[in-house]
């Protein structure tokens, strides 16, 4: 059984950064991090597997960067130029398999969940 801890959530302005975090026990292989709005589908913001694959959705390339401090099992989301459309509950994702380029970002991909951080940015 694996459990995932996010934290790192807030409230920034438009521009500016945050830096998520999700801690994770138990074996992982990909991982990832997905966003919701209320009465909007969960989607995939960015992916990480441990050989080094990643991936991003288009809304975020260039601006979020995934990363993985291995020795101590956390998955980062370095978010920066947030953008208010950016503000949703911000939830880390995990499967010990490994995982084909299209499914990194699909949510029905992954078995175990947070509880989620929520993100706010501010115009």
């Amino acid at each position: 059984q694996v459990q995932l801890v996010e934290s790192g959530g807030g409230s920034v302005q438009a521009g500016g950064s945050l830096r998520l975090a999700c801690s994770a026990s138990g074996y992982t292989y990909s991982m990832a991090w997905f966003r919701q709005v209320p009465g909007k589908e969960r989607e995939g913001v960015a992916g990480l597997s441990k050989d080094g694959r990643t991936s991003y959705a288009d809304s975020v390339q260039g601006r979020f960067t995934i990363s993985q401090d291995n020795a101590k099992n956390t998955l980062y989301l370095q978010m920066n130029s947030l953008k208010p459309e950016d503000t949703a509950m911000y939830y880390c994702a995990a499967t010990p398999y490994w995982l084909g380029s299209r499914q990194v970002l699909k949510n029905d991909t992954y078995q175990y969940w947070g509880q989620g951080t929520q993100v706010t940015i501010s115009s």
